[in-house]
């Protein structure tokens, strides 16, 4: 029986965990849940898998989140410190899955603790890789990732011989602007990012998609996943989104991960390892699918890769710059307040304008954050319309 916490239990990805959770229930026991201000959902899961303690992340909620678990004997809490707490309650597998830099104190405690965490949170590898590999390191956790991409190239990887990969090929699947003209990119109305090809996702990392950025912290978090250098990661547009990764060996052999776009597939790899489990999700038909297509990614039309392949050569604070600069960016997009090339074009210039100290500590990670928030607020005046 393996004891799991959930953080970020209310969405998709905890949504989903659970949901294999729940056709598995001889395998798993549920320690602990967490969820941002989403009350009635966290203690709807809580009724049903029976967690011993349920922590909700906004503290004015938490008299509602006790009234909802009375009678249940499940111990509720509030705030950012017993969402720590969570994280460092001993779990066996820690599901990683809040969303922003909200989830970077969290999964440093469940590294430190020492035991597994799936890590589906981008920000944690992307603005603090160095510092949460050094603490999976020295407590000897083990990370796996969730991410379809990462989880692809994970099930891939020779670990015990790393100099025989030569390269690690991200798939793209383009995004719903993937054959669009510049100019019709330029006039792209949030409703269009978001109505992602082949993907249920949420509105900002479908946004991502749709100007590849989410490519680009992929690139970021593979760097610090697996021992390959910046050189050795590339990105390859693959329409259909049914091989997830590649990875290319010094012999000319390549292994690719495939499989139907459902989270659970990934998500159930992680729960299992090192073992299998069944899953729920559509068998792979490749008679059906009848082709594979793939093409190299267009830079002058997605600049924001080039713009995160950057930020990873440069290092230091650069990444944790690309990602709240982008973060504020497509918030901007989505209000209507900017054009969707502009995107891009505002993390260049926050890049470009704003270069501390690589941090530290995540207590300089999350100013340098907010620093760059503030600087990309400042900078937006230029784009509004």
């Amino acid at each position: 029986m393996r004891k799991v916490t959930i953080l970020g239990a209310t969405g998709s990805v905890g949504r989903s965990t659970l949901d294999l959770i729940g056709r598995n229930r001889d395998r798993f026991q549920v320690l602990a849940l967490t969820a941002g201000r989403d009350v009635a959902g966290l203690a709807e899961l809580a009724r049903e898998f029976r967690p011993e303690r349920a922590v909700i992340a906004e503290e004015s909620l938490l008299g509602a989140l006790r009234e909802a678990l009375a009678g249940t004997g499940i111990k509720a809490n509030a705030g950012a410190e017993a969402i720590e707490e969570a994280a460092a309650s001993g779990a066996d597998l820690t599901m990683a899955a809040i969303v922003g830099t909200a989830g970077l104190r969290p999964v440093m405690r469940a590294l430190e603790g020492g035991n597994t965490v799936a890590l589906a949170n981008k920000e944690a590898l992307v603005s603090a890789g160095a510092l949460m590999m050094e603490a999976a390191t020295a407590s000897g956790a083990q990370m796996l990732p969730v991410d379809s991409e990462h989880n692809a190239i994970f099930q891939c990887f020779d670990r015990a011989r790393p100099d025989s990969v030569r390269r690690i090929i991200v798939t793209a699947s383009g995004g719903p602007f993937r054959t669009w003209p510049i100019e019709r990119m330029r006039a792209a109305t949030p409703a269009e990012a978001v109505a992602h090809p082949n993907w249920s996702m949420g509105a900002k990392i479908s946004v991502d998609s749709a100007t590849l950025m989410n490519k680009g912290l992929e690139l970021i978090e593979a760097f610090h996943l697996f021992p390959v250098s910046a050189e050795a990661l590339e990105v390859v547009v693959h329409p259909q989104s049914v091989i997830h990764s590649l990875v290319e060996y010094v012999d000319g052999s390549v292994l690719a991960q495939l499989g139907a776009p459902d989270m659970r597939v990934p998500i159930a790899h992680v729960l299992a390892w090192p073992e299998r489990m069944e899953t729920p999700c559509e068998r792979l038909d490749l008679v059906a699918i009848g082709a594979l297509d793939f093409e190299a990614p267009d830079l002058q039309r997605f600049p924001a890769l080039a713009l995160a392949r950057q930020a990873l050569a440069d290092g230091g604070a650069k990444p944790a710059i690309l990602n709240a600069a982008n973060e504020i960016g497509v918030a901007a997009f989505l209000e209507g307040r900017i054009g969707f090339l502009d995107i891009a074009a505002l993390v260049g210039e926050v890049l470009s304008s704003y270069s501390p100290a690589a941090p530290s500590s995540i207590d300089e990670v999350l100013e340098i954050d907010r620093e760059a928030r503030r600087a990309a607020t400042q900078v937006l005046g230029k784009f509004v319309h």
